[in-house]
């Protein structure tokens, strides 16, 4: 299980600082994190690892042994004092959307709009409603939406409040693939055009993948590492890498099309990577993963092969995984990616870390 940590603030060097001690049963979250407060941050970790007890933590909804929390420049939680949970500035959308069925969309919305004084309202009513696509659907019941609708709602309904934080516990985990499809765009939309910072908690790899900026690692109640998405999948001394689906997440820009072949042409620090499609324009910022399987290496550039993606790399390092695989960390003009090959290809290759060799990318996923 995921969770996401979306967080945007107005102070460049702002930070999002935790430390919380819970002991529930036989059960004891002792975590710490100290982010930036910008973008979206991935919290990952296992059922039961203390995501969803970790988020109520910073809602103020559960008794800590002890607790500090700041977000900003304000400390709502520390040995002296506790910011209740009505008086912490935050929105909370869960798996389900809890809408009020006695109430047509437009009402629900506005619902908790009275706890807002006016100079502290953010975002406007109507802007949210924007972004959400809920412009003709105000006067319909919920009984009357899709899923998609409804966690569009829900979540517009906890952004309706200007929070300073916006927590979503898994708000995608109980709608099939293409509700999520339809409700993902809304999500990057939010976090792209409004600076509320948002912890999102969610099941699925992709949507780390597509979302996140910043990741947190939580393994039984306790936080293992943080940092930079990049370098967090990438790294070999922590699981990710070495999942079946290790990949690389990379950011790039669109520069150019092939008109002929209905291709884009793509630049990032390491080079130009080609896709299928020509449905964006010149100059937008595009976020791509690379699974390591899909990742060859090669001694020399080759030229008589279907595979479009070839640029130099340099090996960073190796880590055997099996008795026949490595996984190897490679830096593509400062962007870390991964490669799964056998013992005897590295072999054969003669890798080490420093080598310069060339990756050969099978496939690319466009993921924004």
């Amino acid at each position: 299980m995921l969770s996401i940590v979306a967080l945007k603030w107005s102070a460049m060097d702002s930070k999002v600082t935790a430390n919380f001690r819970i002991q529930q049963d036989d059960f004891m979250l002792d975590s710490a994190f100290s982010i930036p407060a910008t973008g979206v941050t991935a919290l990952f970790g296992s059922s039961g690892c203390g995501k969803t007890t970790l988020l109520r933590a910073i809602a103020g909804l559960e008794n800590t042994q002890s607790g500090y929390l700041k977000v900003g420049d304000r400390v709502w939680q520390d040995d002296n004092s506790f910011v209740p949970p009505h008086l912490r500035s935050i929105g909370y959308v869960f798996q389900e959307s809890s809408l009020f069925e006695h109430m047509n969309v437009k009402r629900n919305l506005e619902y908790g709009l009275k706890r807002v004084a006016p100079v502290d309202q953010k975002v406007s009513l109507d802007r949210v409603i924007e972004l959400l696509g809920l412009g003709g659907l105000l006067l319909r019941k919920p009984e009357s939406l899709s899923g998609g609708e409804r966690q569009r709602v829900a979540i517009a309904r906890a952004l309706a409040v200007s929070p300073s934080l916006l927590l979503m516990d898994e708000p995608l985990a109980a709608l099939d693939h293409s509700r999520k499809q339809e409700v993902l765009p809304y999500i990057e939309s939010l976090h792209k055009e409004l600076e509320i910072p948002v912890i999102y908690v969610s099941h699925s790899l992709e949507e780390v993948a597509q979302l996140a900026d910043h990741l947190i690692l939580m393994e039984h109640g306790k936080v293992v590492d943080s940092g930079d998405i990049h370098d967090m999948f990438t790294r070999l001394d922590l699981p990710l890498a070495h999942e079946l689906d290790a990949s690389a997440i990379i950011n790039a820009t669109v520069t150019g099309f092939d008109e002929l072949y209905h291709l884009m042409f793509l630049q990032f620090a390491g080079g130009t990577i080609t896709v299928a499609g020509q449905n964006l324009n010149k100059g937008d910022a595009v976020r791509l993963r690379l699974v390591a399987r899909d990742v060859s290496l090669t001694l020399e550039h080759q030229s008589s092969t279907s595979i479009l993606n070839i640029f130099p790399v340099t090996v960073d390092e190796i880590l055997q995984t099996g008795p026949a695989q490595l996984i190897v960390r490679l830096m593509a003009g400062g962007v870390p990616m991964l490669s799964k090959i056998t013992r005897k290809s590295a072999s054969e290759l003669n890798l080490e870390p420093g080598k310069k060799v060339f990756a050969q990318v099978k496939s690319v996923a466009l993921l924004s």
